[in-house]
């Protein structure tokens, strides 16, 4: 996993958290107890949990320690958990497993998702969030680029493991009393072709940028933005759209 940097990522807070509401608004619990955030980076989607179960024990777990030293700050009455996702589980059942853009980070979805499903109590839901965007050209351009870095960027990160909406459907329903699926292109309006890339510093370029060699990061960069600015042109107020498809699960045991 790549180190994370918390305020790249905050820069476009807003337009992450979006997602983590439209999740949030589809989970069938009136009521609950005892909720984890999967993956809850800064805390960004931790706090809408809060605000909508403010008597629940709500915990947030995440590898980053960057991430979590300002879900703390921000968040301190609240419990943080610094763990590997692959491997921790809640110590007993909960209501609610909230997996907002973390799950396209882990392998073996086919292992994984079945034994987070278990975590959860009968009634309780499995909501998971993925970005499906690693055919848009902001992500094979980070493979993509030519120049002296190619070998390097070609082995920084695995293609991710996210697939279709019925390979995840007939992965949890055997397990599940009740599925709600679907798929979101959200069209972000973004200032400039810059703008694009300080969005994808704060999550998907992240492995490539650690990948290269710090004397050719600039030039990288530069190349980027260059390829970017062609894949995404300015539209009729001198803006870009910023096409970002998203993967959307409620899995209720």
């Amino acid at each position: 996993m790549p180190t994370w940097d918390d305020q790249q990522y905050l820069k476009f807070a807003d337009e992450r958290t979006r997602a983590a509401r439209d999740l949030l608004a589809r989970v069938p619990l009136d009521a609950a107890q005892h909720i984890v955030d999967l993956g809850c980076g800064p805390g960004n989607s931790t706090a809408l949990l809060a605000e909508r179960w403010p008597q629940a024990r709500i915990v947030g777990v995440d590898s980053s320690a960057e991430m979590l030293r300002t879900a703390r700050r921000d968040l301190p009455q609240l419990e943080w958990v610094e763990a590997d996702l692959r491997t921790w589980r809640p110590q007993a059942p909960v209501d609610l497993l909230f997996a907002n853009a973390v799950m396209q980070w882990l392998p073996d979805h086919a292992r994984l998702l079945p034994a987070l499903l278990q975590q959860v109590r009968h009634g309780g839901v499995l909501a998971i969030q993925m970005p499906c965007n690693f055919d848009e050209p902001s992500h094979r351009l980070m493979r993509e680029t030519p120049g002296p870095w190619a070998e390097r960027v070609a082995g920084a990160r695995a293609i991710a493991p996210v697939a279709g909406p019925a390979w995840y459907y007939d992965l949890l329903a055997p397990h599940a009393g009740r599925i709600d699926l679907w798929q979101t292109t959200y069209q972000h309006v973004l200032a400039d072709a810059q703008a694009i890339v300080e969005w994808v510093r704060g999550t998907g370029l992240r492995p490539y940028l650690e990948a290269l060699h710090e004397d050719e990061r600039d030039a990288y960069l530069a190349a980027y933005l260059a390829a970017i600015d062609d894949a995404y042109p300015v539209r009729s107020d001198g803006r870009r759209l910023f096409p970002f498809p998203r993967l959307f699960m409620i899995v209720t045991r």
